[in-house]
């Protein structure tokens, strides 16, 4: 399992990645909110535990951007916050469970092994730029009954597109996500499946459009 910390208290932060490793828990960590809603997006977690109060982006902006991405992992919130209007505020922004400061080990692993039940009660079928739809269960591209299939890779490109659309990706997120740190994919590798997807938009006659922001990296431009 893989889960997502996004902590501005590095000391924390530790603490929590920590306990969940000692669980077998796979863990990455951030900082800031603007950090963690970009980590959300792209990445494949199982859950993500999320701070409220942030530098950067706070964690109701952050749930309340992951969800309109269409992302639906579960979020357990964390503040030191414990009235019922800021619970209430939490999961009307799309959190899934929220906890108060302090709390202990077992009670933190108690919360993800339940939102680990109730994980995919959600379901997103598809998600959408301009004219064009991804469907996430078949991995085709969709305009106006026109269909495309696309490989593996190929699908989690346009998915981390499609989910940040008119958002500049950096290359170097993009090999990470999709690719894996350690893996020997270069800058040409990402060229040639931006190139692959954007013969396929054509062939669609997509409005949507792949942009090239020089030395950054792409955003799917509506």
């Amino acid at each position: 399992m893989k889960v997502l910390i996004v902590e501005d208290d590095i000391k924390l932060a530790q603490a929590l990645g920590r306990i969940l490793e000692e669980s077998d828990y796979t863990v990455d960590m951030v900082h800031d909110g603007t950090t963690g809603r970009d980590w959300a997006v792209v990445g494949n977690y199982d859950a993500i535990i999320l701070d409220v109060m942030m530098p950067g982006m706070d964690g109701y902006e952050v749930v309340r951007e992951i969800r309109h991405a269409n992302i639906d992992t579960p979020v357990l919130m964390l503040t030191a916050r414990g009235s019922v209007s800021d619970k209430i505020a939490g999961l009307d922004h799309g959190a899934d469970d929220y906890m108060t400061k302090p709390f202990s080990p077992a009670e933190l692993m108690a919360h993800l092994r339940a939102l680990m039940r109730r994980q995919g009660s959600v379901i997103f079928e598809t998600v959408d730029a301009g004219d064009v739809s991804l469907k996430l269960d078949s991995h085709e591209l969709v305009r106006n009954g026109k269909t495309i299939h696309l490989s593996k890779t190929e699908f989690a490109l346009a998915k981390m597109l499609m989910s940040n659309k008119e958002r500049i990706l950096p290359k170097e997120m993009i090999i990470e996500k999709i690719w894996g740190i350690e893996s020997n994919a270069a800058d040409n590798n990402v060229e040639a499946y931006v190139s692959f997807l954007r013969k396929k938009l054509r062939y669609l006659e997509s409005n949507a459009r792949i942009e090239t922001i020089r030395k950054v990296g792409y955003k799917l431009a509506e």
